[in-house]
């Protein structure tokens, strides 16, 4: 006479039924925060005006685009008709509509494409580059032939432009003085400002670097 247990033995059943309480609970837990943590994300975005993907990686969503830029920061797809940078649209509006009448041609006649490496900056940007470059050539002397401070910088009251690649600089090397854009500085043949009188006359002799101006004496 054989004898048989049963398939599941009741200290098992019950074990097995623990267990799986105690994952559903957990499950619906870690929902719960989830959840939780989604109407935060909801809110705070709605509360801000930007996206959920922003308020969770704002240096990647709009909050992060929102600060880019808003002291003059720009990047290698700046153009001058970029109206919402802050860098272009605070950039005095007759160098402004130079350059861009400047830009309009160079595309037309000979297939160049300016962009912007620089223009419009604030004060406090301007003292961050300043800052920088005395660390990078060594003292403030040499920095100066590079960088100037935010009391006497043309880009910080907008009166300067930085134009690139060097094809549009090229170009804007030979062609700006018919629209008033002279180069200003031998050793930063990127850098434009307006000078009306250029359309007449020709652009006046450049200084050899920003220490020569006197301009930067102030």
């Amino acid at each position: 006479m054989s004898s048989s247990k049963p398939l599941h033995s009741p200290l098992r059943t019950t074990t097995h039924r623990i267990r799986s309480a105690i994952i559903i609970t957990v499950a619906m837990a870690v929902t719960g925060i989830v959840a939780a943590g989604a109407v935060v994300v909801s809110t705070l975005a709605s509360s801000s005006g930007h996206s959920a993907a922003a308020v969770l990686s704002p240096g990647l969503g709009s909050i992060g685009v929102d600060a880019l830029g808003a002291d003059g920061e720009v990047d290698d797809e700046v153009s001058v008709f970029d109206d919402d940078v802050p860098a272009i649209a605070n950039l005095d509006p007759a160098l402004l509509d130079a350059v861009r009448r400047a830009a309009t041609d160079a595309a037309a006649l000979d297939d160049v494409t300016f962009t912007v490496n620089s223009g419009w900056r604030s004060p406090s940007y301007q003292e961050q580059l300043l800052r920088e470059a005395v660390d990078e050539y060594g003292s403030e002397a040499e920095a100066a032939r590079w960088v100037a401070t935010a009391e006497t910088s043309p880009h910080v009251s907008g009166d300067a432009i930085d134009i690139g690649p060097f094809d549009a600089t090229y170009w804007l090397s030979q062609h700006g003085a018919e629209y008033g854009l002279c180069q200003i500085y031998a050793n930063e043949s990127w850098h434009f400002e307006l000078r009306p009188d250029a359309v007449a006359d020709g652009c006046p002799a450049m200084y050899e670097d920003p220490t020569f101006d006197p301009r930067m004496q102030q």
